[in-house]
């Protein structure tokens, strides 16, 4: 599944967490949940972490390696295999803790 818009602003939670992110807006209702995935930012083509949360309306990015502003961009953002289904965490470590495995999980597929 691949979808494509203009990066927006979000809530910055996760940059503040030390995992920028790059953020569409979501129109598909059947995606949610973390995935492995692909960012097309111009020509090149980067490794992922996406979220595709429903409540927001928003399919986010953190794009591994990746350090540059792109806000007004237009990404494309593929996604390529679920990781897990969105959870509720009961504080702000416990996200930090799943978002890093995340990464690692994600870095894992990638390298398999």
């Amino acid at each position: 599944m691949q979808y494509s818009g203009i990066v927006q602003k979000g809530g910055r939670r996760a940059a503040s967490f030390g995992f920028p992110t790059v953020n569409i807006p979501l129109e598909d209702t059947k995606v949610a949940g973390v995935y492995a995935a692909k960012v097309r930012i111009g020509d090149q083509e980067y490794e992922a972490v996406a979220f595709a949360d429903q409540s927001r309306r928003i399919l986010e990015a953190h794009v591994l390696d990746f350090t540059a502003d792109l806000y007004g961009w237009n990404i494309k953002i593929e996604l390529l295999k679920k990781i897990r289904n969105r959870k509720k965490f009961k504080d702000d470590e416990a996200l930090k803790r799943a978002i890093a495995e995340d990464i690692t999980a994600v870095r894992q597929y990638f390298s398999s």
